[in-house]
């Protein structure tokens, strides 16, 4: 009786099979890579600004606090964002003539805000508190990276679910004083773990993982 299939058809049927179970997997890996990547989370990319603004000039090298320009952060979900007028407390007198400054200027004259493109600008369906991280002691570089040394801010972090949660899981290791929550480049002491430990239970802090935290 004559051979029906090839000799390789084995192989062939294999490899086949082979390609059918590691193909969708595949595609699921790439997909999973894909939304990680700074493509669809914009971490690490700089966004332009109407106003050529420079937290590592105003942070880092004037030592401006962030509670003035960002002044409901420790009262409020919204850490706010700084009136024309703030800013001209102090360029009526410095660069008060500068060209790349001729919009605040004439925001603060007018009384028609600047608009800023937003840099973490996470979903509806996301609540998110910047008061309650204040008041418990994260602080501000744990989520927005170290912006003194920004000319231009990103973000520094995926902002993705998956990396809330990593904190909300343990929120132990990522306390410190209150008082330093603003403190760019804060130097833990030797007993970090201790004060940390000492800091949750005086912050009532407690790991917090359930749907309705951020879903509401």
């Amino acid at each position: 009786m004559a051979q029906v299939f090839p000799r390789g058809a084995n192989a062939i049927a294999r490899v086949t099979l082979l390609g059918l179970i590691a193909a969708p997997l595949g595609l699921l890996g790439i997909l999973w890579l894909v939304a990680r990547s700074p493509y669809v989370t914009q971490a690490g990319i700089a966004v332009d600004q109407p106003i050529p603004f420079s937290h590592k000039h105003h942070v880092g090298d004037d030592g401006i606090a962030c509670e003035y320009c960002h002044t409901s952060v420790a009262t409020s979900s919204f850490a706010g964002m700084p009136s024309s007028e703030t800013c001209m407390n102090c360029h009526a007198q410095v660069w008060n003539q500068s060209d790349a400054l001729a919009a605040v200027r004439l925001s603060a004259q007018t009384g028609r805000p600047l608009v800023w493109e937003r840099v973490h600008d996470l979903p509806d369906y996301v609540y998110f508190d910047h008061s309650i991280h204040v008041q418990k002691g994260v602080a501000c570089e744990s989520c927005h990276g170290r912006v003194d040394q920004m000319p231009r801010v990103m973000k520094a972090e995926s902002m993705q679910m998956q990396w809330c949660l990593d904190c909300h899981r343990d929120p132990v290791e990522h306390l410190r004083p209150r008082s330093e929550v603003t403190t760019m480049g804060w130097q833990p002491p030797a007993n970090v773990a201790e004060l940390q430990q000492q800091l949750a239970l005086e912050n009532h802090v407690q790991s917090k993982t359930d749907c309705s935290t951020c879903h509401r």
